[in-house]
């Protein structure tokens, strides 16, 4: 089988990795030939994903095509469903998550729990509507990792306001931030994988380090879970997807976004649970009987970030003593330059002490840093 990835960065190079373990023929398309997936790959292809010539000779000739990121040529892909390509997730799924404000009204169509949102067509819109903050600003489309959202508590902060299509989101004071990764297979089957709670830095609006399974209470997480489903049965499309909660502090479960790829908030499941999510977009897109999502141990995560003042050749200062340590697994993403907050790797812990897990996530992140040369 022939399987095309649109994007070449860390999370195809994960898919990629996963994909040794079946028969099946891979193909990357992305700019940047000396991206973190184009060497894993069986065949690379330099070229623009949001291009639609681009993205439809490189899928014309695949059995099948899947993502990484959100930000691809739809109407390629449309095309190639039209005429036998399979795509996860379908066409008519990313579209609407591609874009926030088709996304929030997905929500409210299929009575999906969402904060109460404005939709804003530029500046000004931001701005006659002061009586919603403190509120969360974010761009329609184009925003990814933070990038693309902004906190407008007050209306000094009008300024940072984008003068663009996007989404104005009533504030929630949340209690704890969690993400359930759903799967469904062509024939409909669905699983969910444990919840993980995430732990964000403030300032680079990036994961800081995240815990699975997550710490809630049953009825809270059943609560969770049936919603991700809402969500997952609401798209009605195969494929794996990221559904990202708050939790407030009134126990009400409201969704914040979808991602309909694997994602980062997935990325522990390689060492702690029986089926990682890339092992099971592989299962959903070769047609195979998806896998157990249970957890082999409790994880955290640390993502490994570009330290703030450094650009340039990659070093990973403390990666020795880190190296040393028990039940830590060291990814690094294959990106030899560095700039402040750049992704450039992440550590899995996997302890049954949730204490232990914390600690050594704190030292890990104290003591491994990516700088330059």
């Amino acid at each position: 089988m022939k399987v095309g990835i649109l994007g070449g960065g860390q999370l195809g190079r994960m898919l990629l990795q996963q994909s040794a373990n079946f028969v099946v023929e891979t193909y990357v398309l992305e700019n940047d030939e000396h991206c973190p997936a184009a060497h894993l790959c069986h065949h690379f292809t330099k070229g623009s994903i949001r291009d639609f010539d681009t993205v439809y000779n490189f899928g014309k000739h695949l059995d099948a095509i899947t993502i990484e990121i959100e930000d691809v040529n739809i109407e390629a892909l449309e095309k190639l469903e039209s005429e036998g390509v399979k795509i996860y997730p379908k066409p008519a799924a990313l579209k609407i998550i591609k874009n926030k404000i088709l996304q929030k009204q997905f929500y409210v169509s299929n009575e999906i729990p969402s904060p109460e949102f404005i939709i804003a067509q530029n500046k000004n819109d931001v701005i006659v509507n002061n009586h919603f903050l403190p509120a969360v600003h974010k761009l329609a489309e184009g925003g990814y990792d933070g990038k693309g959202v902004e906190i407008l508590k007050e209306e000094n902060d009008f300024e940072r306001a984008f003068d663009a299509p996007s989404v104005l989101e009533k504030m929630v004071k949340i209690k704890k931030e969690i993400a359930i990764i759903v799967a469904m297979s062509d024939a409909g089957e669905t699983v969910t994988f444990p919840a993980a709670e995430m732990h964000a830095d403030p300032v680079l609006n990036l994961l800081d380090y995240q815990l699975s399974p997550a710490i809630l209470p049953e009825k809270l997480l059943w609560k969770s879970e049936a919603i991700a489903l809402a969500v997952l049965n609401g798209l009605k499309s195969p494929g794996l997807f990221a559904v990202e909660l708050f939790i407030d502090f009134d126990d009400n479960v409201w969704v914040n976004e979808t991602a309909p790829r694997v994602h980062n908030s997935g990325h522990h499941t390689i060492e702690a649970n029986y089926s990682s999510q890339y092992d099971m977009l592989w299962r959903v897109i070769l047609g195979y009987p998806l896998g157990n999502t249970n957890a082999i141990l409790p994880s955290a995560i640390v993502n490994l970030i570009g330290v703030d003042g450094f650009f340039g050749k990659a070093k990973y200062d403390g990666l020795n003593d880190v190296l040393k340590m028990e039940n830590v697994f060291v990814h690094l993403y294959g990106k030899t330059q560095t700039k402040p907050g750049r992704k450039m790797g992440h550590v899995t812990i996997v302890s049954s002490d949730y204490q232990e897990l914390r600690y050594k996530a704190n030292k890990i992140k104290n003591t491994l840093k990516v700088i330059s040369e």
